[in-house]
């Protein structure tokens, strides 16, 4: 959310060619596709808690969080990057900060392999 929060106000303060970056359509396209995104993750993660919560959780749906969830910030976050510019990478700009700590997500407490395996395994009913 951070990254995503980043990229928007950016887009509408940094101007190019007389116009705000946000004007461009191509732009309006990528946030769309990190607004949605982000919101999609968000509700399977919501889901995945509230089975645990309710005491009956589910390892294949937390493992489809944890892998799309991480997925997803590191996809946010490198589109954040590619918003910016040259700045993205810059530590003033928190995107490139934000995108490191995405990408450990995906390592983190179960690679995303791990993650596909459990629900494969799930899906498929096997071992």
């Amino acid at each position: 959310q951070g990254a995503l929060d980043k990229a928007v106000a950016y887009v509408r303060r940094r101007e190019q060619f007389g116009s705000p970056l946000g004007a461009f359509q191509l732009v309006q396209g990528k946030i769309a596709e990190m607004v949605t995104m982000t919101e999609a993750a968000r509700s399977i993660c919501y889901r995945a808690a509230s089975k645990l919560d309710s005491g009956s959780p589910d390892p294949a749906l937390s493992s489809m969080a944890k892998w799309y969830c991480a997925e997803v910030a590191v996809k946010v976050a490198d589109d954040a990057i590619q918003l910016h510019g040259g700045y993205g990478i810059l530590e003033e700009y928190d995107v490139a900060h934000y995108w490191r700590n995405a990408k450990v997500l995906e390592i983190f407490e179960g690679s995303k392999e791990i993650e596909k395996i459990i629900i494969g395994r799930k899906i498929l009913g096997t071992r």
